[in-house]
């Protein structure tokens, strides 16, 4: 008798009902029309096994030793983190699961084909599989295991590249991972360069942080330092202005943005930890404070949103120092351009 065939994706086998059809899910919303290379990547059955074992026990191993030395970011969940983690080739991607039941998607698509043309083999699994080895509580239906994300050294944030002047993000002791990863999503998206988070004390780059930052994570540089303090010593030494956020801060942050002589020098502005904000002693490290001025009556904004703000405002300061010729655009009115 010849062995039996293995199950492609997409296809249904009347002899062997799929884990989606056993648990009662509708079989019309399997993928269909993905690319031809679906066919070649190894199709996982929906029950336990080895590779389970395999992959939970290695990117375990993985998040706990990072949690304790590094900056993490072994497991990657959800679809446009894992195709920004197979696009930027930054680190080894050793392998992608993606569940059996997903409907058609562009970006799916370029996930399979991604993953082919970086030699990664790609599983297909049942969504009941996935999701038991999911970190997340929505990992959209595509997980990956890659190397820990490489730390980058502080004084290497520092040094001006292709003529582009440093901007640094400081996150003095923000615990929470979605906070973490919106933080590292605006960044990103706001042209920061590098960022940097202390060893102890604060969220590093966990399952959850990979997902909100929707891949942001593998387009920044990150640097891990025993404290904030001292990292902001060893900036302010290398001519990188370090700008603290604080409610309490007694400039405004778009006072500041607009200060005269325009802003196009080497910045890191700190961001405390949400309800605590600023420590004590980075607060006095930080060689000007800026406040976010606010009108309505509640008290603060969540730390994500207030730093989205404050990347915005400083990336549009940045961009009107180095783009408008001197004594452009200037408003007569403005008492700061008067003699």
């Amino acid at each position: 008798m010849s062995p039996a065939q293995p199950r492609r994706p997409g296809k249904r086998s009347p002899a062997a009902p799929t884990a989606r059809g056993r648990t009662g899910q509708n079989p019309g919303a399997r993928r269909t029309g993905a690319p031809a290379a679906r066919a070649n990547r190894r199709d996982v059955p929906g029950g336990g096994g080895r590779g389970r074992a395999e992959f939970t026990e290695r990117a375990g191993r993985g998040q706990a030793q990072s949690s304790r030395h590094g900056l993490g970011g072994e497991q990657v969940e959800g679809r446009r983190a894992v195709r920004e983690l197979l696009a930027a080739g930054r680190r080894a991607v050793h392998e992608v699961w993606m569940a059996e039941d997903l409907d058609p998607s562009p970006l799916l698509d370029e996930i399979e084909r991604l993953a082919t043309r970086r030699h990664v083999r790609l599983q297909v699994v049942s969504r009941r599989r996935l999701d038991a080895e999911s970190r997340t509580d929505a990992p959209q239906g595509v997980m990956a295991r890659a190397g820990a994300l490489v730390e980058t050294d502080l004084d290497e944030l520092c040094v001006t590249r292709k003529g582009v002047p440093p901007f640094l993000v400081v996150f003095d002791g923000v615990t929470d991972p979605h906070n973490l990863g919106s933080l590292l999503r605006s960044a990103e998206c706001a042209g920061v360069t590098g960022v940097v988070v202390p060893r102890h004390r604060a969220a590093h780059v966990t399952p959850t942080v990979t997902k909100v930052a929707a891949g942001a994570i593998e387009h920044l540089a990150m640097a891990v330092v025993p404290g904030v303090p001292n990292a902001l010593l060893r900036m302010a030494a290398a001519g990188v202005t370090t700008v603290g956020l604080d409610a309490e801060g007694d400039v405004s942050l778009f006072a500041f943005g607009r200060s005269a002589g325009g802003f196009d020098g080497p910045v890191a502005l700190v961001i405390g930890a949400e309800g605590k904000g600023l420590a004590a002693l980075t607060r006095r490290r930080c060689e000007v404070l800026v406040s976010i001025p606010q009108h309505g009556t509640i008290e603060s904004l969540n730390v994500a949103a207030a730093g989205a703000v404050a990347f915005f405002e400083l990336a549009r300061a940045r961009d009107e120092a180095t783009r408008a010729p001197a004594g452009a655009d200037q408003d007569p009115g403005d008492p700061r351009n008067s003699e």
